[in-house]
């Protein structure tokens, strides 16, 4: 009898990559703010949930390689439009679309996302471990 840890784990692990790549979306935006033009991006879960349910419906998408010093595509470009622009609040004489607050705010919310799915998956972690011992 073997483990999947696919359904073993569930959605955590793919919960903790959406909120390590929305930290670095939003620490981008943090260091971006006070640079003219630059528009604050962001991520939302539910269309990368979606995305991620219809790569599972449909296979996932690869790139053939013709020659063994290629790199690998996992995640290049932004395929599944998840990553987004976020709509100002007020108006900026540089057309800068960050609020350092909200950019703020939101990173502190993504850290406490990011440390929940972290427990949640380290109890799942446990409960296997507990299991394979027979505890």
């Amino acid at each position: 009898m073997s483990i999947s840890f696919d359904k073993a784990l569930g959605i955590h692990e793919q919960a903790l990559n959406f909120r390590a790549k929305r930290a670095e979306v939003l620490a981008n935006n943090i260091t971006n703010a006070d640079t003219p033009n630059y528009k604050a991006r962001d991520l939302e879960f539910s269309s990368v949930l979606a995305a991620e349910n219809d790569k599972v419906k449909s296979g996932t998408f690869a790139l053939n390689k013709t020659n063994s010093r290629h790199i690998e595509a996992d995640g290049v470009g932004n395929t599944d439009g998840s990553l987004m622009y976020r709509t100002p609040s007020a108006p900026s004489l540089d057309q800068n679309t960050v609020d350092a607050q909200v950019e703020q705010a939101s990173y502190a919310e993504n850290a406490i996302g990011f440390q929940a799915s972290f427990t949640l998956l380290n109890s799942k972690f446990k409960g296997l471990v507990a299991a394979l011992r027979g505890e």
